[in-house]
């Protein structure tokens, strides 16, 4: 079966940086556009970044735009998105899904506070 497992997530101050990984399974990951959706508490999904199969192409959400950087590693399974310069509303559960495709894995929590 499809499993999504994503990792890297923490507590760090305003300015700092975190690297999220996604390690996919169950499916064949070259072949899948993916992307990144995070969620804040009492809030809903918020897409943040996608990449294309062969990871020529990537798009950000605004609110992103120029301090997340989306990548993948096809050879890995493996999707990830380094975060630099984070805010506090950077703060949410962070998680992987393949584009078009409505599924989610646990999710990996990203907390952003001095």
């Amino acid at each position: 079966q499809v499993q999504l497992v994503e990792s890297g997530g923490g507590l760090v101050e305003p300015g700092g940086s975190l690297r999220l990984s996604c390690v996919a399974s169950g499916f064949t990951f070259s072949t899948y556009a993916m992307k990144w959706v995070r969620q804040a508490p009492g809030k809903g999904p918020e897409w943040v970044s996608s990449i294309s199969i062969g990871g020529g192409r990537t798009s950000y959400a605004d609110s992103v735009k120029g301090r997340f950087t989306i990548s993948r590693d096809n050879a890995k399974n493996t999707l990830n998105l380094q975060m630099n310069s984070l805010k506090a509303e950077d703060t949410a559960l962070y998680y992987c899904a393949r584009q078009g495709i409505d599924e989610r894995g646990q999710g990996t929590q990203v907390t952003v506070s001095s």
